[in-house]
């Protein structure tokens, strides 16, 4: 036989090596744990550690370990029942400023995540952790959209010169009245240029009022656009949360799906997913408010708003300089007096009207408009929660304009806690509709350990057939096919685990068919082998001949298989992908060891040995 180059080899050490280091993490498993931060998401003090000691030891509470990893205090336990115990006091002991969460920390060594080796994410079906099913309340979209009718129209035809009496808004629609037919018609011709996407119409009983309306097209794209605002914004708040491979997408025509593997405390997500909270700047109305408040009248064209200690009434004209549509970015800051403030910057179209608004207005008022739909959970005499929304308006500022500004100004009236909560909300993205939860499903880590038993068992009783035809049918040269095939497992495994694949269920199962068609690569140079044989070609010619002439039909093959799983992977959604991905590697992987990894073998075992007959019959 030619002999075998050095290079191929190396290369075959290499993959080896490479395979068992990166791969070597998903065997250690995982320590329930405790994981705490500070909810403003500042560094922990220094000394937290000594805090955290104190606590558990007085509640006799000892942790496997207790470090900080990644900007994150993880506390482990060896079963799940110490870390929920110890959830409970460190919740109650630290208070609400921190963050008490149940998750699973891998064990993988220091010396192997020195170099970057972690183990694989396992998806909801393996890991454990939570299912939300959400539903955008199109509803309310369908409002806001009248109100800015009721807002938007008068506006330009004030701005045109046509002149209307009174304006109300009546179910799905703004009613706009007017003095005679002419103004009706002016009306109709400037609201038709102008908003093409409304529905105009006089009632017979009302010929000078004017109904406006969206059209069904319209509505159908408010609300669509809603969802997929509703979509990216909670992308971004999920991604605060630090969970691996979280799943985000949406479920028919308002309905989003939200599925975090590895978490079990479900309160933080819940909040954060439910929460909304925006800006709104407003001019504020030269009109009575304190009258306005006592007797229940409010001035056309104002709203009637309290300051945040609820003692001060504020008439806020409805226009909007800006609000959280034309919010970009948002962070937390101070103020040249030191005190908290969040500094906002706008898109063009905000900005425009906050400079014209500034410019024409210096000297007079603007109110800073808070707006917020919180989660309040209570208990009932059973100890269940009670979950509750709770929609929060309130003032936070009324300051006079002191210059003309436009793209970036900052918003104070905000304690230090709130100016961090809300910049961090209004930099993920304001809800552009509010959101109710109505399914929370919870897969514990038992159940994601049996699938794991499940889908190993499965692994093992394919792998055995495997090995037991292979061994059988082609004798030493199946045991080299076999040797391969358990290097390709291992580089599989590391290389999902590099990528930081998610495995899931349907992950598995491509493994599991994988090492039925890994082994045919192996299959078609062995019967080259026996054709050359049969041909009367030498034992160590017959060997390099099978692994020289069946490359290109082992090409031919995976390619193929790869159109496939490119396909699956364009066309499917969630485990298809998985799968899809998981078959993609295999085939590759499956190639090298089969071409280089086994012919490696049978360099080293039959090179140098006189043959009359091959051990392949």
């Amino acid at each position: 036989m030619k002999p075998y180059a050095t290079w191929k080899y190396l290369i075959l050490v290499v993959a080896i090596v490479f395979g068992l280091l990166y791969a070597a993490p998903n065997l250690y498993g995982d320590d329930p744990s405790v994981q705490i931060s500070l909810e403003s998401g500042d560094p922990l003090p220094a000394e937290f550690a000594d805090r955290v000691s104190s606590i558990l030891a007085d509640a006799q509470l000892t942790p496997l370990a207790s470090d900080l990893e990644e900007g994150q205090w993880i506390v482990r336990y060896g079963s799940s029942e110490g870390q929920l115990k110890a959830a409970d006091v460190l919740k109650r002991e630290l208070g609400r400023s921190y963050v008490v969460a149940l998750n699973l920390a891998p064990k993988t060594p220091e010396w192997l995540r020195a170099i970057g080796a972690k183990p694989m994410n396992l998806g909801l079906d393996l890991r454990g952790g939570v299912h939300f099913l959400l539903e955008v309340d199109i509803n309310d979209v369908r409002e806001r959209a009248v109100e800015r009718i009721v807002n938007d129209v008068p506006a330009l035809l004030r701005k045109e010169n046509v002149r209307y009496t009174g304006r109300r808004q009546v179910a799905a629609a703004g009613v706009l009245e007017f003095a005679d037919a002419e103004h009706v018609d002016a009306a109709r011709r400037v609201i038709a240029s102008n908003f093409p996407e409304y529905q105009l119409s006089s009632p017979p009983d009302a010929p000078l009022s004017l109904q406006i309306s969206l059209s069904e097209a319209e509505a159908k794209r408010i609300v669509d656009f809603a969802v997929q605002q509703n979509l990216t914004t909670l992308r971004n708040r999920v991604n605060q949360l630090g969970v691996a491979e979280p799943l985000v997408q949406r479920q028919g025509a308002n309905r989003i799906v939200v599925q975090l593997p590895g978490v079990q405390d479900t309160t933080r997500v819940k909040d954060l997913l439910g929460a909304t909270a925006t800006l709104e700047y407003r001019a504020v109305a030269e009109d009575d408010a304190a009258s306005a408040a006592r007797t229940g009248i409010i001035p056309v064209g104002t709203q009637l708003f309290y300051t945040r200690d609820g003692h001060r009434p504020y008439l806020l004209k409805r226009e909007l300089i800006a609000g959280g549509d034309n919010l970009v970015d948002a962070a937390a800051t101070v103020d040249q007096d030191g005190g908290p403030a969040v500094s906002v910057t706008l898109d063009g179209a905000g900005a425009k009207r906050m400079f014209e608004f500034t410019e024409k207005n210096v000297g007079k008022p603007m109110a800073v408009l808070f707006k917020e739909r919180e989660v309040v959970t209570n208990y009932n005499a059973k100890g269940e929660p009670i979950r509750e929304h709770r929609e929060v308006e309130e003032i936070i500022s009324v300051a006079s304009i002191r210059g003309v500004f436009g793209k970036r100004f900052q918003t104070t009236g905000l304690g230090s806690k709130e100016a961090h909560d809300l910049a961090l909300l209004l930099k993920a993205g304001a809800l552009a509709a509010p959101v109710d939860i109505v399914e929370e499903r919870t897969v514990g880590p038992s159940l994601g350990a049996d699938n794991i038993r499940q889908g190993f068992s499965a692994a093992l009783l394919g792998l055995t057939l495997v090995v037991i035809f292979m061994a059988f049918y082609y004798r030493v040269f199946g045991l080299f096919a076999i040797s391969a095939l358990l290097l390709n497992l291992v580089i599989l495994l590391a290389i999902l685990s590099v990528l930081q694949a998610t495995l899931t269920m349907p992950g598995i199962v491509g493994v599991v068919l994988h090492m039925g068609i890994a082994v045919d690569a192996n299959v078609l140079i062995y019967e080259r082998i026996r054709e050359e044989l049969r041909a009367g070609a030498k034992p160590h010619a017959a060997i390099e001949a099978g692994y020289e002439r069946a490359f290109l039909t082992i090409a031919d093959a995976n390619i193929t298989g790869l159109i496939a799983t490119v396909v699956l992977f364009v066309l499917g959604e969630g485990p298809i992908k998985g799968f899809a991905i998981t078959l993609a590697i295999g085939i590759m992987t499956s190639q090298f060891t089969a071409i280089v990894g086994s012919r490696a073998l049978a360099q080293l075992v039959f090179a140098k040995r006189q043959m009359k007959d091959v051990p392949i019959w």
